[in-house]
Order: C-alpha cells, then sequence, then structure tokens
C-alpha cells in the first residue's frame, strides 16, 4: 500500500485516544456511602479538567483525553446508581450488611458487602456481586454457604449480621 493514503495526523490523533472504561453489566446496586464517593469522584475529576482547560495551549492534552473519559465513566455509574436502603435488618445478608463468617478451619473474616465500584477488599468491602458476595447474598445466621472460587470451592459459615451504621 503506498504512504500516499496514510493520514499520519489521523493516526497519531487516534493512538492518543484512551482506552474507554468497562462497565460492568451487573446492576449498579450500591449504598448511600458508595453513591456519595461516585458524586465526590465526578467533582474531582471536573475539577482536574478545568484545571488543565485553563492552561489553554500549554494544557496537556493526553491528561485531557483521561479525564474526559474517566468522567465518562463515573458520570454513567452515577446515573445507573440504584441506592439501597441501608442494612437495618440482621436476619439476613443484604448489600451494606457488615457479616462475620468463618472457613472450614475456623478462621474468621468480617466483611461488609458494597457495590462494585467502593469494593476494597483491603479494608472489607467486597462487592456484592463477587463470588463471595453472591455466595452471602440473602445468608443469614448460622447458614453454611458454598463459596465459589477459582482456587476452589469452599464451604464457610455465616456467624453473624451486623447492620450499616
Amino acid at each position: 500500500m503506498s504512504r500516499a493514503f496514510v493520514n499520519e495526523d489521523n493516526a497519531a490523533a487516534q493512538a492518543d485516544q484512551p482506552v474507554e472504561r468497562q462497565v460492568s453489566e451487573q446492576p449498579n446496586r450500591l449504598t448511600a456511602q458508595g453513591l456519595a464517593q461516585l458524586q465526590a469522584k465526578v467533582a474531582q475529576l471536573q475539577q482536574a479538567y478545568s484545571n488543565e482547560s485553563a492552561k489553554g495551549e500549554q494544557a496537556d492534552k493526553q491528561r485531557q483525553a483521561d479525564l474526559e473519559r474517566d468522567l465518562r465513566y463515573f458520570n454513567q455509574r452515577v446515573h445507573s446508581a440504584q441506592v439501597v436502603a441501608p442494612a437495618t435488618a440482621i436476619d439476613k445478608v443484604q448489600i451494606g450488611s457488615w457479616v462475620t463468617f468463618a472457613n472450614e478451619q475456623d478462621e474468621q473474616q468480617r466483611i461488609q458487602l458494597v457495590g462494585e465500584d467502593q469494593a476494597d477488599a483491603n479494608a472489607g468491602l467486597i462487592n456484592w456481586g463477587s463470588p463471595l458476595g453472591r455466595a452471602l447474598l440473602g445468608a443469614q445466621v448460622g447458614d453454611e454457604v458454598l463459596w465459589r472460587r477459582p482456587v476452589g470451592d469452599q464451604l464457610i459459615e455465616v456467624l453473624g449480621i451486623e447492620p450499616d451504621v
């Protein structure tokens, strides 16, 4: 193919376009705190974009493109949010519940089921749509549920359920 037919300006512009963030196909159910975090993220991104745009010709075009992409993603997440009423009952696990469970070796763990964007495994915040979240959702104290994990299924017992306070 002749180089005469290649538009190098268009090729360069396309190379700089960031890859779009993938939006999960599961419903965007989350806690009120999760929605507040999403809204704060949108405000933070809007401020960063405004600051970058204010630089005029000196603006970092790649950073602007990345910020625009992130704004599209987080705005979509805010608009698709389905805030779940706070978990006040302790009879069954629901989104927002704090759950204490034990595995077959009697090792205990305490986690909270939250929305996808709020999840942080290091802080014990587990996505309700994850394998662990799906195993626990709807369980009651004393129930044994099967946690389907990539490294092998594990039977866990629900020891306690606390409301989100």
